[in-house]
């Protein structure tokens, strides 16, 4: 007979009822994406991964490094540039040399680029809002503090 260790035992009490949650968790997750990349799509012509960068810009207001851009939005460099060079080609982000290191670059909203991601913004608050809708307040408080608890322990241990 094989020995499992004691701690081993513990996690796995109650594993079938993780797994499942972990597979509505990633179908709520692929089903409200897709929705909004289709509503993105159809109403502002862009991408969900444009509008992370337009948020990303728009809280920042003074703008942010290139290299802290990809950071916070956890792709890489190249993913952004990308994407930026695009949404500098149609005047909605600005890209300028950092003062004192040419090799590194400050990007942020321009007027144009925070009115539009501000139409973004509301219309993506109002599609959650009906995605969501049948989540109440109190539900929707209690989990989002259950998964941020989730996240804090579980980063730690990296």
């Amino acid at each position: 007979m094989v020995s499992v260790p004691l701690e081993l035992v513990d996690r796995r009490t109650g594993s079938k009822e993780r797994l499942r949650l972990w597979i509505r968790l990633l179908r709520v997750v692929h089903v409200v994406e897709a929705e909004l990349r289709e509503r993105l799509k159809r109403e502002f012509d862009s991408t969900l991964p444009r509008f992370d960068v337009l948020s990303a810009l728009y809280r920042e207001r003074e703008g942010m490094l290139m290299s802290d851009l990809s950071r916070f939005l956890l792709v890489s460099n190249g993913n952004v540039t990308g994407i930026v060079e695009r949404l500098v080609a149609d005047g909605l982000v600005q890209r300028a040399a950092r003062e004192g290191d040419r090799r590194a670059f400050v990007v942020r909203l321009t007027e144009e680029g925070t009115a539009r991601f501000a139409a973004m913004a509301a219309a993506h608050e109002g599609w959650i809002a009906d995605l969501l809708g049948e989540v109440s307040e109190t539900d929707a408080k209690a989990l989002s503090a259950m998964l941020k608890a989730f996240r804090s322990n579980w980063e730690g241990e990296h």
